[in-house]
């Protein structure tokens, strides 16, 4: 499955497809999106352009505007832009 996402990352307020990514552009360390900053708009649908609110791309696998699946495996680097909630 191909990845259509682009995050907005907290550090820089860049868009960026992964973690790799930022780090190969930047020159900073990743942070992470905190829990109560889940309502911004910060995953881009690559295939529309709408953009999603974090808690709307962690309770979904698709795109709410265009329905594109989302990369089911993309769940699992979670931790690494966003604030992990206790299961």
């Amino acid at each position: 499955m191909k990845d259509i996402i682009a995050i907005k990352f907290h550090c820089c307020h860049k868009y960026y497809p992964c973690y790799q990514c930022h780090q190969e552009c930047e020159e900073h360390s990743i942070t992470v999106w905190k829990k109560e900053q889940f309502e911004e708009r910060a995953i881009l649908c690559g295939v529309c352009g709408y953009v999603h609110t974090i808690q709307e791309y962690i309770e979904t696998s698709h795109c709410l505007h265009c329905q594109s699946a989302f990369n089911e495996g993309c769940k699992y680097h979670h931790h690494l832009y966003f604030e992990t909630l206790p299961r």
